[in-house]
């Protein structure tokens, strides 16, 4: 790809937006990213967005990869996460000067590899280290694909998931006499009556909760889990097509108000209210992404544990997901040394991706999925299936982590919710918000 190219399809993905803060050290490797001049500060150059546990559990696998392979050095840059991370990924790609191996969600990797800005797998040198798409999560190694080309290695599935108070649902008679997990559930049916009991039979102040006011993407991932149990993406042909099933979408938002009828479930409650009242036992469900665990493990006196959403609408269970993902960034001067380096880093990530599974991941590795290491990870190993019940967003350029799709078609899930958007008012609201994003020009061409 020509530098000009490069830099238009750059120019199409933001990036002549102004950068948020300064460069602190012309010598640091985004520094030199940007500035057009290649990073030489260490053999490997790897750029991340983690920070609190998840950034200390890669700190951890950055130096096991460091005790193994002394002779190969390695920098590591912490970028802001969302958007200005993917800006700064693509101005440095852009620029010819990219990190050696950069995390992405796979949920953005469309936009990503359409704009050439990624190396195909199969080019990474990952393939002579055993890595190949049968020791992956299924779900995780397709949403990785564009075109039937892989161009990221997959390191995690994070889904949505369901906790639950282990007490509150001893009391409901909601666990399993024989294992003393929670019993299974199946359909709507069993799923509100679960709900009601842990109000009424557990004594919890409510059934279930979760962050619902200022929080449109927990909103989207809640209605995305229910509404794909019944139909497919709601925009496809790339992003350029609506393909809402409105009779989906009102048997999705009756459902979700059945659980906020009689105050099963609040209908307006942000974050720190529902950890507030799952972590002192005053919830019995909580609804929320397996990166919570940490820090409800932090709670003293609270027993929880957590398992896959079950089967509501559709006749097979679905988890809304997404995945951290290792990629190359494209470098036509890249060394075969320095390309080789990469591989070794990458490899060594998924293997020692038990400890990345600390932080409530579930790793993508196979091997490492099926190993002792992350078998006695507990909850971790009570909801692997979410993995292989994965939907993503939909593949478009609009959509993904942090994206202005997931805000508002989320922002339109909280207000029926809430219940001011009936469930047939909530289908033209969201072919309204649809439209907007249909009909924008893709800045590169994705089909």
């Amino acid at each position: 790809m020509s530098g000009a190219l490069a830099r238009r399809r750059f120019l199409a993905l933001g990036g002549g937006l102004a950068l948020t803060g300064g460069l602190a050290a012309c010598s640091s490797p985004l520094a030199s990213g940007l500035a057009g001049t290649q990073p030489n500060t260490a053999d490997v150059i790897f750029w991340n967005l983690f920070t609190g546990g998840d950034g200390a559990n890669m700190v951890s696998m950055e130096d096991r990869f460091k005790k193994s392979h002394p002779g190969v050095s390695l920098e590591a840059t912490v970028l802001s996460w969302g958007n200005p991370y993917y800006t700064k990924l693509a101005l440095a790609t852009a620029s010819g000067t990219p990190p050696d191996v950069g995390i992405v969600h796979l949920s953005r990797l469309p936009l990503l590899a359409a704009s050439g800005l990624l190396e195909p797998i199969e080019r990474t040198g990952v393939g002579r280290l055993d890595v190949a798409a049968d020791r992956f999560t299924p779900a995780a190694w397709h949403k990785a694909s564009l075109r039937g080309t892989a161009y990221a290695v997959p390191l995690d599935t994070h889904p949505f998931v369901l906790y639950y108070n282990v007490d509150l649902a001893r009391r409901a008679g909601l666990l399993d006499p024989a294992g003393g997990r929670l019993t299974a559930l199946k359909g709507t049916e069993d799923f509100l009556a679960a709900v009601k009991a842990m109000k009424t039979a557990g004594g919890a102040q409510y059934g279930a909760v979760m962050s619902i006011i200022a929080d449109p993407s927990t909103a989207w991932r809640y209605f995305s889990t229910i509404y794909s149990g019944l139909a497919g993406p709601i925009v496809t042909d790339s992003g350029t097509r609506i393909a809402l099933d409105d009779e989906a979408v009102q048997e999705t938002v009756a459902f979700m108000q059945s659980l906020t009828a009689g105050e099963l479930m609040p209908r307006t409650l942000n974050g720190s209210g529902a950890n507030a009242l799952f972590s002192t036992g005053k919830a019995g469900f909580l609804f929320d992404g397996e990166w919570q665990i940490p820090s409800y493990r932090q709670v003293k006196g609270l027993r929880f544990d957590v398992v896959p959403f079950p089967a509501l609408l559709g006749p097979k269970p679905v988890a809304y997901a997404d995945s951290h993902a290792l990629v190359v960034p494209r470098n036509d001067r890249r060394s075969q040394t320095r390309t080789h380096h990469a591989a070794l880093f990458i490899k060594s990530l998924l293997d020692n991706s038990a400890v990345w599974a600390e932080g409530g991941h579930i790793p993508a590795w196979l091997p490492t999925q099926r190993s002792k290491a992350f078998l006695d990870q507990s909850p971790q190993r009570n909801y692997v299936q979410a993995a292989f019940n994965a939907h993503y967003d939909p593949a478009a350029w609009y959509t993904g982590a942090g994206s202005d799709f997931q805000s508002v078609i989320g922002g339109t899930i909280i207000e029926a919710i809430a219940g001011r958007l009936t469930p047939k008012g909530t289908v033209s609201s969201l072919r309204s918000d649809l439209k907007r994003f249909t009909t924008a020009r893709p800045p590169v061409t994705m089909k």
